[in-house]
């Protein structure tokens, strides 16, 4: 590691070891949304208090933990971002931009240069890593989008405590991260799978509708649940929904019936602790009531199997999918909320 801390640009922004002649200029911008993310108050942010940790910053920086840079823009100070290593390749990234000088760009900038030179080989100045992350409050809007500009893919959330966080009301933290590997931010690949870590995801049920000779349908009583089911289950990432039932049913009845169509695409709303979903509920066509005795039951997860009524469905399922039921049979439409 350099023994003295280096000077990073992207001809924009400059990021530049802390002087002693910055603190008042510091000290003044901070504000109350500042307080509100790092969870201090600002009555503590005093010109000594800052003065000492920029002497703290500094003794860090040479003892490889920690290297803090001042932001500057148009030779004004801006902010100021840091790396906290958290392991021999890895560390955490923290931001914050002074009042006035929010909403430009600048900690994004600031954001892809600090990265860029913590992945550098050491013989070129950088720390070499091969990992940072940032965790953010999910409800802190504004550095979130600073970390999906900068590059960082979100991972998921971690969840705290009230009290383990920097507010006292933290529940939990979104973790963005990029590692040496990742493809650069100009490759049309890296910008795809940085969107698709935060766009939306939407969890996929697929189902079997199978009836008997007298219009029964079949229905499984669940392990992990008190109300019965039509079969199959849970889409797996990258695998197609009619795969996905046709998987289902042989793994749960070890009954091999190939779908024959979509009858009824469902969405469900949360509920129960459940995000929402869609559920896509394929015809199975028909089979003899003698058909059971070929069902060998997943005892896992089915407690057992009977065709049954669409009273007998209102009786035993949940209200939903008793709905759901009767729309798929019936022809309803294609397309259903909770069944209606």
């Amino acid at each position: 590691m350099p023994a003295e801390q280096p000077t990073l640009t992207d001809g924009t922004i400059t990021l530049r070891p802390w002087r002693d002649d910055d603190v008042a200029e510091a000290v003044a911008g901070h504000d109350d949304e500042m307080a509100l993310w790092f969870g201090w108050d600002p009555a503590d942010v005093t010109e000594q208090s800052h003065l000492a940790a920029i002497s703290r910053w500094r003794e860090r920086y040479r003892a490889g933990a920690q290297a803090s840079f001042a932001i500057e823009h148009d030779d004004r100070l801006v902010g100021s971002v840091e790396l906290t290593r958290d392991g021999s390749a890895g560390a955490g990234l923290s931001w914050t931009l002074y009042a006035g000088h929010r909403g430009r760009g600048h900690a994004a900038r600031a954001v892809r240069v600090l990265v860029d030179w913590a992945f550098a080989d050491p013989e070129q100045g950088g720390w070499g890593l091969q990992r940072v992350e940032a965790r953010i409050d999910p409800r802190n809007d504004r550095s979130r989008r600073v970390a999906t500009r900068a590059g960082l893919r979100l991972e998921g959330l971690q969840r705290v405590s009230p009290g383990m966080g920097d507010r006292p009301d933290a529940t939990s933290y979104a973790v963005f991260a990029r590692l040496a590997t990742d493809p650069p931010l100009s490759d049309p690949e890296s910008f795809r799978a940085l969107l698709n870590s935060f766009l939306p995801r939407k969890r996929a049920i697929s189902q079997m509708l199978v009836r008997d000779t007298d219009d029964r349908v079949l229905l499984c009583q669940l392990t992990y649940k008190r109300d019965w089911d039509l079969p199959g289950g849970v889409v797996e990432v990258g695998e197609s929904p009619q795969v996905a039932v046709q998987r289902e049913v042989e793994e749960e009845l070890g009954l091999t019936i190939e779908p024959r169509g979509l009858l009824l695409t469902d969405w469900l709303p949360p509920w129960g602790g459940w995000d929402d979903a869609v559920c896509l509920v394929f015809d199975g066509g028909t089979l003899p009531p003698s058909a059971l005795a070929d069902v060998v039951m997943q005892e896992r997860e089915i407690r057992d199997v009977r065709f049954c009524t669409l009273d007998e469905v209102d009786e035993l399922a949940a209200d939903f999918t008793a709905r759901r039921v009767r729309a798929a049979v019936g022809g309803q439409g294609p397309y259903t909320e909770s069944g209606r």
